[in-house]
């Protein structure tokens, strides 16, 4: 039965992997794995000798001798826990995402685009690759994709020129979503999931990815891409609403708040991310009223008056990727109860080689580490992550979750399918594939590794 499970699992993986040529949305075949999962695990309980303990993160004793009628209630007890675990991370990405769109409502990262005096090619380079890291950290590396790769195209008229930024953009935002505990869905998963604590994360891995961003942004800017000047054009300058720039400071601030929070409360984070939405949603209804005037309502205007930009936002928010996020966590959640992950972890560690630089103590090795970066480019770096918290046990802050956050986070950049901010920017700019790996791969390899090393010495030094 176990052997059935894994096979279920890697063809459900397989299709989303492959969703671009199955034309099939990852949501699909990520529901219907962890449902397929869950039934054929009910209908075999009584055949099953383990089940894995996550409270205590080992195998249950006796598992074999338990009756029929207490394996049931286990597995639906674990199924609870599982649910629960998953909800904390979905309801906070829920939060942010209407957070974003409720800036984006009042136009307020247009904002960002007085930020950009100059005509320099280079100069605009380091500009976006400063942008996209920071801003990636605060808000998450796809929305901060998003948002840069529209400002850039109102920037940046030669679209060969724009795709090579529009690279760079993709390694800077996922190498500024790895140290932040709000940057990358992974690092969120890890920080939920009591792996890391976001004054840990920032020390150990603010300069691994400040240097991830650096060598590929320094080396492209010598190339002939970014050599000489653009035409840039004056006059479309911030925003449209004169709310615009109040309510990108109030809903950026709001998000840096809930680590805040969480330190202060001990509560899980949703709960702060819940009091960040309500605070900007407050301002937002109250500016949505001040925005428009009783006196100058027209047909267009009395729509939009009646439209509160709470529910216009939600709207907006990407329930595909929240059902996808649900599906593949509780589809692991479903190989981490009987014991596989458990197993598969206890035989990485036994059977790769040390490199040397790994923390006394710990029993990982860092080639462990380094190939599930490289494994991210090529599968959704979510499922191994969640994967990894199963797999693993070792206890809060310790070195494996920052170097996991670090190569989960950046090692995705290296193929335009390894990370999220790469994929909605090959939508929004129509990014060949072979493109990217001829002209950016490379650039973002060469990132990740010099991060990776920089960690390891830090680690080692330190």
């Amino acid at each position: 039965m176990e052997t059935l499970l894994v096979v279920i699992f890697v063809i459900g993986y397989l299709a989303i992997t492959l969703e671009h040529n199955l034309k099939i949305d990852k949501l699909i075949p990520a529901l219907a794995m962890m449902a397929i999962l869950w039934a054929l695990m009910a209908f075999g309980i009584d055949g099953f000798t383990n089940w894995f303990d996550s409270g205590n993160h080992a195998l249950l004793e006796n598992f074999g001798a338990f009756g029929h009628e207490e394996k049931m209630e286990l597995m639906e007890e674990t199924l609870l826990h599982h649910l629960g675990k998953t909800a904390e991370i979905l309801v906070f990405l829920l939060g942010a995402m209407t957070i974003v769109e409720i800036i984006d409502y009042f136009d307020g990262f247009a904002t960002i685009k007085s930020f950009v005096k100059t005509r320099s090619k280079k100069k605009i380079l380091w500009i976006f690759s400063f942008l996209a890291f920071i801003l990636s950290a605060i808000i998450d590396n796809l929305t901060a994709t998003i948002v840069l790769i529209s400002i850039l195209q109102k920037i940046v008229k030669d679209r060969e020129v724009r795709l090579w930024y529009a690279g760079l953009i993709i390694i800077a935002a996922n190498a500024g979503g790895a140290w932040s505990p709000i940057g990358d869905v992974t690092t969120t998963m890890l920080w939920i999931g009591d792996k890391v604590s976001t004054a840990m994360l920032i020390e150990h891995l603010l300069i691994p990815s400040l240097v991830c961003m650096l060598i590929p942004s320094f080396i492209a800017s010598y190339l002939p891409s970014f050599k000489g000047e653009i035409d840039v054009d004056e006059e479309d300058g911030g925003a449209d609403s004169k709310y615009g720039p109040r309510m990108l400071y109030l809903g950026l601030g709001a998000i840096v708040f809930v680590p805040v929070f969480k330190t202060v409360t001990h509560l899980p984070p949703y709960v702060g991310m819940m009091l960040s939405l309500a605070v900007v949603a407050t301002f937002a209804e109250i500016y949505s009223n001040k925005k428009i005037a009783i006196s100058s309502v027209n047909q267009e205007s009395d729509a939009a008056s009646h439209h509160s930009p709470v529910h216009s936002a939600l709207t907006k928010i990407e329930l595909p990727s929240i059902l996808f996020f649900l599906g593949i966590l509780m589809a692991v959640a479903a190989l981490e109860s009987l014991g596989l992950l458990f197993n598969f972890a206890e035989g990485l560690k036994q059977g790769m080689p040390l490199m040397g630089t790994e923390m006394a103590g710990t029993r990982v090795s860092d080639l462990v580490v380094i190939l599930l970066g490289v494994g991210s480019a090529v599968i959704d770096n979510v499922p191994l992550v969640a994967a990894s918290l199963g797999m693993f046990s070792e206890p809060l802050d310790d070195q494996l979750w920052h170097f996991i956050a670090y190569s989960a986070g950046t090692g995705g950049s290296m193929l335009i399918i390894g990370s999220a901010a790469g994929v909605v920017a090959m939508g929004m700019e129509k990014i060949d594939f072979f493109w990217y790996l001829k002209k950016i791969s490379w650039l973002a390899f060469l990132g990740f590794i010099a991060g990776a090393i920089c960690f390891m010495v830090m680690r080692y030094l330190f």
